[in-house]
């Protein structure tokens, strides 16, 4: 198995009505790095860290597999930082403060002991980034993952369908492919979106689970009953890192494996929410997991009989 992940690793501070964070350890990559080194190594980072970014949250991550050699540090910049403050609800977010700092002009270069990956992770990121390492690729992957935002759908529209066109799964949630396809129902957006480029789509709603769409085919998976949610900001991240972890652990790229990795990655991301940043993902065991995911077979595993 071969797996690089591409994204940001960065500084968060986060307010939701349970609690609130300092400046925490955040980043699109560094929740998929947590959540996927749970099922493969190892996963070869790509992505951009300033000065005040901690040398030991690296190390502890190489400890975990994770190699750095693509994570380049720029000793006279910092770390890219976002602050946000969530509603009641948990799902509506405000953004407090955003500051580029490094990921401003972040040029990856992919090493070449990175060549060769049979499965590529795309956090969220500028397309044209996204683009740019799909492009330095000597041989293309097995399989490409993307995930990306309503930002770039409003900024960078043009380049976010050239980079759609590249991958294989396309990661989004449901506001984001109703603004990406001009559709309301799921259904009739999952439809426009797979003739941008993509074989699957995963369209992600939270609390309320995720869909996969591949041709006429869909499949839903719940999300789990939590009794307290702290910090949603890391879920998505989380649960891309679980699916594309299964997906390399696994070496399948079939609709039905898809499928179990979508459990796999609702479980993750219901960990990720239980506590401020990786800190869960931290303090996690193979036990804690796997147990986790049986209860989401008894979620939606049940027999019926027709009278």
């Amino acid at each position: 198995m071969s797996l690089m992940v591409v994204g940001s690793m960065a500084f968060d501070a986060i307010e939701t009505p349970f609690g609130k964070s300092d400046r925490i350890i955040g980043g699109a990559a560094t929740y998929i790095a947590w959540s996927a080194s749970n099922f493969c190594q190892p996963i070869r980072q790509l992505s951009v860290v300033g000065y005040d970014f901690p040398k030991e949250e690296l190390t502890v991550l190489e400890d975990r597999g994770v190699v750095m050699e693509g994570v380049q540090i720029k000793k006279d910049e910092k770390t890219f930082f976002w602050s946000g403050r969530y509603h009641m609800d948990m799902n509506t977010r405000d953004t407090l403060d955003t500051q580029l700092n490094v990921l401003a002009n972040f040029e990856p270069i992919v090493p070449e002991s990175y060549q060769g990956a049979e499965f590529l992770m795309l956090g969220n990121l500028v397309p044209a980034v996204q683009h740019s390492v799909i492009k330095q690729m000597k041989e293309r992957p097995r399989l490409i993952v993307m995930d990306t935002m309503n930002f770039w759908m409003e900024v960078a529209h043009a380049d976010l369908l050239e980079v759609i066109k590249e991958v294989d799964v396309l990661l989004v949630n449901d506001s984001e492919a109703r603004e990406l396809s001009n559709e309301y129902s799921l259904v009739k957006a999952a439809r426009k979106i797979l003739t941008m480029g993509p074989k699957y789509l995963i369209i992600k709603k939270g609390e309320h689970g995720a869909l996969l769409f591949h041709g006429d085919n869909v499949f839903f998976a719940p999300a789990l009953p939590l009794e307290d949610v702290f910090d949603p900001t890391g879920a998505g991240d989380t649960f891309a890192g679980g699916f594309i972890g299964h997906i390399a652990r696994t070496r399948d790229i079939s609709y039905e494996n898809m499928k179990t990795a979508i459990i796999v990655g609702s479980a993750m991301a219901s960990f990720c929410v239980e506590k401020f940043g990786t800190e869960r993902l931290r303090e996690l065991s193979k036990a804690d997991i796997e147990a986790r995911i049986r209860q989401f077979q008894e979620l939606v595993n049940f027999d019926i009989e027709l009278v």
